[in-house]
């Protein structure tokens, strides 16, 4: 199923850190959302997952409205997020860990196994003693295995070796092609997340300045450094 945001403004009480922003990710694609720090992406992560209630706007899944700041209602829509701090059971194993996030009708545990090889031989290991790309594999697998319909994963390579976000990345891009999930991709390695992207965006500001498809981006650099930069028109298209 899709996941469409008509007109949304996000942020904290009462200010706005993202504003009237539109987005439409289609089932099976990858959307690179990009941008300096501070630019409101995991704001605007965090409402589309439910855990902020958007300040303005409308969130959809498969067509059908989400009711904002309600993160079980838009878990049980199919929406799972990656959170850029992991947010795993240090004090659980691999397993325990996938165990407990596994729905009725999720994914089997072998599949996780299967995706990302590195963590079987690691499945009675506890969480908290796994190298952090093998974290990264096990909080991905985590939101996997409960069988996204849209899956957001807020900063993969957040203190990892570019040469291990390379093996990790791939993962985001079979996620699309074979689960059908529509995956948001939050990443400050820009290269290599329009590698594996259908689409992208830069938000500056709250703002998006720039957007189009992963192609179009990798073919015009210098647009791309521009709207990092701000010095693209808000919404300016390749």
């Amino acid at each position: 199923m899709s996941l469409r945001l008509n007109g949304i403004t996000a942020g904290y009480g009462k200010l706005a850190i993202v504003r009237d922003l539109d987005l439409e990710v289609r089932s099976g694609t990858v959307t690179a959302l990009l941008g300096p720090n501070g630019a409101g992406k995991t704001t605007l992560m965090l409402t589309v997952a439910g855990l902020l209630p958007a300040l303005g706007g409308e969130i959809a899944v498969g067509g059908t409205p989400l009711p904002t700041g309600r993160p079980a209602r838009a878990n049980r829509a199919g929406v799972v997020l990656v959170p850029d701090n992991r947010a795993l059971f240090t004090g659980l194993t691999v397993t325990e860990n996938l165990a407990i996030a596994r729905r009725r009708t999720g994914r089997p545990l072998d599949d996780i196994f299967d995706l990302m090889p590195a963590l079987r031989p690691r499945r009675k290991v506890a969480a908290g003693a796994l190298s952090g790309g093998e974290q990264q594999m096990l909080a991905v697998g985590r939101a996997l295995i409960q069988g996204p319909e849209v899956l957001l994963i807020d900063e993969m390579s957040m203190g990892l070796a570019p040469v291990i976000v390379e093996d990790l990345l791939p993962a985001v891009r079979h996620i699309a092609d074979h689960a059908g999930a529509a995956v948001v991709l939050v990443e400050q390695h820009v290269r290599l997340a329009l590698a594996v992207a259908d689409d992208a965006v830069v938000l500056v500001h709250g703002d998006v300045t720039l957007r189009g498809t992963a192609a179009e981006l990798q073919r015009a650099p210098e647009r791309l450094e521009a709207a990092y930069l701000g010095g693209e028109t808000p919404t300016a298209t390749v």
